[in-house]
């Protein structure tokens, strides 16, 4: 059955709007539910295994969350034929898998704060790559500036103030591994989503994506520490915002140009910075954050501000 076009399926500006910035708001409250879980859970720091089975879980029930709410309302889960489930499993892999063992291990070697600038590193991968993959997004001169300062903030949130800078990485390094992950794998769930329904899609990703991270969680030796009222209702959330965050934005992705959607990734580290100054006590007075929070917006505006006024 043909499907029809993007001009066709586009939703009307303003919703898109406000669903990417609830997407964007959710995933920024992600990096303080994280570092919360690792203590909650007794997740030491250098407990790779541990991370990955806690990751696992996380993505595990949210897949099922998914898949669970399309049975209620009536749609069919069911994966047509052998080539279909192995791009599922592609997917799964990738997006979840491979993308979030880097962004958890990251995220354990580095604050919140600074985890959620860094990561913002995602949209300058996106509008790179869309420039090869799509003719309409093409990478001008004004996207090729907002890269350059969007970058320069992510230098800004690691300066030391001694002509140094803080980076590690397995900590801010493997952050970027991950957004590069994540902006190739969201450009090919978004081809998926043409050819399977992106809700569906996104359950079977999810759930095949936990599983392969906690099955290598637990064959390495990963446990959680003790269970509490307050560690369960943390993973629970950050199932529940994984479930809720990556269907809105697999449609979002689908109906709309990438660059008209991922303009309100500014709202992740503007969030992740607060959220983690508020529930972990992270400072943020100091200029580099200041700095680094107005050069990423910055460049994600001039880099999406053209396909932005279009859709408009």
């Amino acid at each position: 059955m043909p499907q029809p076009s993007l001009e066709a399926r586009r939703m009307d500006p303003r919703l898109a709007s406000a669903l990417a910035a609830f997407c964007c708001l959710l995933w920024g409250s992600a990096y303080p539910a994280i570092k919360t879980g690792y203590e909650l859970f007794a997740i030491g720091t250098a407990d790779i295994p541990a991370k990955l089975l806690f990751a696992g879980l996380r993505f595990a029930a949210a897949g099922v969350i998914v898949l669970a709410y399309c049975l209620v309302t009536g749609k069919s889960i069911a994966v047509r034929g052998k080539g279909e489930a192995l791009r599922i499993l592609g997917l799964g892999l990738a997006q979840t898998a491979i993308q979030y063992t880097f962004f958890y291990i990251g995220v354990a070697n580095t604050s919140g704060s600074k985890s959620s600038v860094v990561n913002s590193t995602s949209t300058f991968f996106s509008a790179i790559l869309a420039h090869f993959l799509y003719a309409d997004d093409k990478l001008s001169r004004r996207k090729a500036l907002g890269c350059a300062v969007g970058f320069l903030g992510v230098l800004a949130i690691n300066w030391s103030g001694e002509l140094l800078f803080e980076w590690k990485f397995m900590g801010e390094g493997f952050v970027v591994i991950a957004a590069l992950v994540i902006s190739a794998a969201s450009l090919w769930g978004r081809k998926l989503s043409r050819r399977i329904d992106p809700m569906v899609l996104t359950g079977w990703q999810l759930l095949s994506g936990g599983l392969i991270l906690a099955g290598a969680g637990a064959a390495l030796g990963g446990d959680l520490g003790p269970w509490s009222l307050g560690a369960g209702l943390d993973l629970g959330y950050l199932a529940l915002l994984s479930s809720v965050a990556f269907t809105i934005w697999t449609i979002l992705l689908r109906d709309n140009k990438v660059t008209a959607i991922t303009i309100f990734q500014f709202l992740i580290p503007v969030s992740g910075v607060l959220l983690s100054a508020l529930f972990l006590g992270d400072s943020i007075l100091e200029w580099r954050y200041l700095a680094a929070l107005i050069a990423v917006s910055a460049g994600i505006v001039l880099v999406n501000s053209g396909a932005a006024k279009k859709a408009s």
